[in-house]
Parts: structure tokens; C-alpha cells; sequence
């Protein structure tokens, strides 16, 4: 069920009154039945694989805590973690595999029959197994009480706000919360609601509109020149930041009002000064994931190569973080070009920090997050690219954009201070005869207004503080908005084909 469809409005409602109807020992199993159901409504018997996946860690978590030999407890352990990833490999990855198979046995002229898969990939299967993973392996390190209870296991992988697109929680954060009592609480419910609205208005209006123009210069990269193949690039960027941290919002606005708090996902990624930074905001419970289950111990095990080694850990984590989001070169390339850079600021802090040090703050400030963002939308390219020539050719027409545009701003600014009269009719003109492409451009300002106030104070912090009437003022704006400027048909959220 999607966030963004008339089947939600009318779920939701339903949903959170009944869990608080409900005597509160019977809520857990209230919640399981409404997340099958949510899950249910894109393909149902896709929820086999998710029970299967139950199944497995349920039982070796129970394992790994009653087994007190450290041999059988890595045997559990091994057995969980590669049962669980054989069905991601099996759903999103084999045919990817099969394919590059195809290629080596074709050029080395051996003889490879093996076919194509011709499923589809379940919702959110990465999300959902990345959660359980983390489950299985709290538990084989005593972080974590092996879950005896199977219908709270279960409604920890299956909670339907975070169950296709996360956050991918870790059990610490998470199980507990299923046992607490949650009453009825109205600032948790005008929280919760507050953060939803925010989060429909970015994915219906924001992105969604950002995504025609986006869509259809991508789509055929060939026929557009500098200027349009870089703006796209820009809306792009803004349109994923929307669209995912859209979806974050309504999931932790719809878990606040039944009185569950799920991990922050985003912390204005967009105000990081440095692509390390910029990863500790962005995705946090991706990031924060692969950090802890990959890139610790890869580095720990090459701690005696010194800096090679933490060089090697970085690059092998975010190759894999970039196969993550997809079964495809492009998706491991777009990974190993932030491992890279994320490597480079490493080997050169100490000579950053110096030179640094000769500039006032924002001067460094306003560099570093131009400079963060420039490589994120660049590298953002290989996200969104169909093949690795489009994704080429429009980087390489990065620069004659930046020229055009140069032009232009130049331009504008010279008429203005000649014949401002004249400019002011000119803009007018332009204006109206490019009304789509200016409203466009006001959705990134108010992306850019709104990360400017969550950084300095705090959106919701600013919006609770003032008048309670310009607050509902606010309130009829975003849903007016949503009704008439927002995008009407059901849009996938981008991350929920990862």
C-alpha cells in the first residue's frame, strides 16, 4: 500500500484508532495483522518470503543466545545470515550475477545455459532483511535478548510504517517499544500528524513535480544541451531528497501518533561541508548500518595496513552500499565514487584543516556545501542514468551548462543596472511564458528555505512556537497545495524498488 494513495487515508485512520481500542495485550497482534495487510496490498503472496526470512532469524536468535559454545554460536549465526541473504540474492541480485556469468563464459567461449529469473522484486526486501539481519547479529554479539515471543519478532521486521522503505531499525531501538503501553497523547498526535503532512506535501508536490522534468530529460539525454541535462541533474537532486525523506516523515509522523519514536533518517544532508559529513545525515540508518556490520570489520581486520587499510575498508563498503541500492554496475560505481572521495578526505584532513584555518568560517562553510553538492549531483548522475554513455555524456555537458548559465546571470545582471524598467518587463515576459519552469524552481527555493529553518531551529520547533492561527494557516497551505499543485496518481516512492 502506498503512503500516497486514497487506500492509505482511509487505512491509517482505521488502523491507529484500532490499536488504541484495543486492550494492550492484544495490540501487538492488532499491529501484525494491519502491517500483513499493508504489505499484502502490493503483491500478497510475497509476504511468504517475508515470513520465511521470519522464520529463519526467530529461530537462530533463540539459538545463538541458548548455545554457549562459541563455535555452534558462529555456526547459528553463518546459517542465519546467509539463509536470509540468498533470498535478496535469489529475488535481486541473481540475474545480475547470471548476466555478468554470461558474459565471461561467452568471452572465454565456454558453454553457459543457465536462464533468467523472470520474478519481481519484493517490495522493500532489502530494508526488511537488512533489519532482521541486524537482529541476528545484536544477538550473537550480547548486545540484544534473543525475541521469545514470534508475534513481536515478527511485528519488529513486519511494522508497517518503516516495512518497505525504512528506517531499518535495530532491535535495541525497536522491540521493546511493542511491550511499553501507549496511550492517547494530542501533542504526540499533532507531532505525528505535522511531520505526515510535511512528509505528503514534499513527495506529492516536490518531487513528484520535479520528476515530469527530471523524467523527460533523462529519458532521452541525446536531445538536450548543457543547461537542461544540468538542471535536471540539480531537480534531481532535490527530487530524491524529497521523495525519501518524504516517505521518513510520514513513516515516523504515522509510528509518533500510535506513540512508537523511530530513528531519524535524515539531519539536513544538504548543510553537510564535507561527503563524510554528508553521510552521517543522509540515509543515517543505511550509513549507520554498514558502518556497523561492514566497514568496522573490514577495518579492524586490516588495521595493521594503517590508513591503507581504513582505504580499502571504505572502498569495499561503499561498493557494497552501492550494490545495495541496485543490481546494476552503475548503482557500484555511483558507491565506489563515494568511497573514493570519502578516502581522499581522509588521506587530506590535516592539510584541509591548515588551509582551512586562513579562512573565516563561512567562507569554509559556503565552499564545503557547494562542493558537497555539486559532487553529490554529479555522482547522482550514475544513479539515475539508464547506461553508463548517458550518464558520461551528460556530466560532460556539466560544464557548457555552467557556461550558459553564467551567461545568462551576467546577462540579467548588466540589462539591470542599464535599464532595470526594461529588465523588470523582460523577467515579467519571461515569467509568464515559462510558468511550469518557474514553479519548478520555487519548489527547490522552498526545499532550501525549509533546510535552512530545520538547521538554524528546527521546522517543527519554529512551527509550535508561533500563533497557534498562523499555524493553522500553515496547515490549510500544505493541504491546499497537496489538492491542487500535487501530483494525483499513485508515484512510487524511489527507494522502494531497493
Amino acid at each position: 500500500m502506498l503512503f500516497n494513495s486514497f487506500s492509505f487515508l482511509i487505512f491509517f485512520p482505521v488502523v491507529t484508532a484500532g490499536y488504541f481500542l484495543a486492550p494492550h495485550k492484544y495490540r501487538w497482534a492488532f499491529l501484525l495483522a494491519a502491517s500483513c495487510v499493508f504489505y499484502m496490498a502490493f503483491i500478497p503472496y510475497y509476504i511468504l518470503i517475508l515470513f520465511t526470512a521470519i522464520g529463519i532469524d526467530y529461530y537462530a536468535g533463540i539459538k545463538i543466545e541458548d548455545t554457549e559454545d562459541v563455535k555452534k554460536r558462529k555456526t547459528y549465526l553463518i546459517l542465519s545470515v546467509v539463509s536470509t541473504s540468498l533470498l535478496l540474492i535469489l529475488f535481486k541480485y541473481f540475474n545480475f550475477f547470471n548476466a555478468n556469468f554470461k558474459e565471461i563464459a561467452s568471452f572465454l567461449h565456454w558453454n553457459y545455459s543457465i536462464g533468467f529469473l523472470s520474478i519481481a522484486l519484493p517490495i522493500g526486501l532489502s530494508f526488511h532483511t537488512f533489519q532482521s539481519l541486524s537482529y541476528v547479529i545484536e544477538v550473537y554479539r550480547r548486545k540484544q535478548k534473543a525475541e521469545r515471543h514470534l508475534g513481536i519478532y515478527s511485528l519488529y521486521v513486519m511494522f508497517y510504517p518503516q516495512l518497505v522503505a525504512g528506517p531499518i531499525e535495530r532491535p535495541q531501538n525497536l522491540l521493546h517499544q511493542f511491550r511499553e503501553r501507549h496511550e492517547f497523547d494530542y501533542l504526540r498526535l499533532r507531532a505525528g500528524l505535522q511531520r505526515m503532512l510535511w512528509g505528503f506535501f514534499k513527495k506529492a508536490v516536490i518531487a513528484d513535480n520535479l520528476a515530469m522534468y527530471v523524467g523527460l530529460v533523462f529519458g532521452n539525454p541525446h536531445h538536450y544541451s548543457g543547461a537542461p541535462l544540468l538542471l535536471a541533474s540539480v531537480f534531481f537532486a532535490f527530487q530524491i531528497y524529497c521523495d525519501f525523506s518524504g516517505y521518513s516523515d510520514i513513516a515516523l509522523g504515522s509510528a509518533k501518533v500510535m506513540g512508537f519514536d523511530l530513528m531519524e533518517n535524515f539531519k539536513v544532508p544538504y548543510g553537510a561541508t564535507t561527503v563524510t559529513e554528508f553521510w552521517r545525515r543522509w540515509h543515517i540508518s543505511l550509513s549507520s548500518w554498514i558502518r556497523d556490520y561492514i566497514f568496522f570489520p573490514l577495518s579492524m581486520g586490516w588495521r595493521k595496513m594503517g590508513k591503507l587499510g581504513i582505504v580499502c575498508a571504505t572502498l569495499v563498503t561503499f561498493a557494497f552500499a552501492g550494490l545495495w541500492h541496485g543490481a546494476s554496475w552503475l548503482f557500484v560505481f555511483f558507491g565506489l565514487l563515494h568511497g573514493f572521495v570519502l578516502s581522499l578526505e581522509l588521506l587530506t584532513s590535516r592539510w584541509r584543516n591548515k588551509i582551512s584555518s586562513f579562512f573565516p568560517d563561512i567562507c569554509s562553510n559556503i565552499f564545503g556545501r557547494l562542493y558537497v553538492f555539486s559532487f553529490w549531483t554529479a555522482s547522482l548522475v550514475f544513479f539515475r542514468a539508464g547506461t553508463f554513455a548517458d550518464a558520461l555524456y551528460i556530466v560532460s555537458r556539466f560544464p557548457s551548462g555552467i557556461s550558459e548559465f553564467g551567461r545568462t546571470v551576467g546577462t540579467a545582471l548588466f540589462q539591470m543596472s542599464v535599464a532595470p524598467f526594461r529588465m523588470l518587463f523582460s523577467t515579467l515576459q519571461l515569467y509568464y511564458g515559462n510558468l511550469r519552469f518557474s514553479f519548478l524552481l520555487g519548489l527547490v527555493l522552498v526545499v532550501i528555505v525549509s533546510e535552512i529553518l530545520e538547521y538554524k531551529i528546527g521546522l517543527f520547533v519554529l512551527l509550535n512556537k508561533i500563533p497557534k492561527i498562523f499555524r493553522w494557516i500553515w496547515y490549510v497551505v500544505l493541504v491546499l497545495s497537496i489538492m491542487n499543485l500535487g501530483v494525483t496518481t499513485e508515484v512510487l516512492f524511489i527507494y522502494f524498488q531497493f
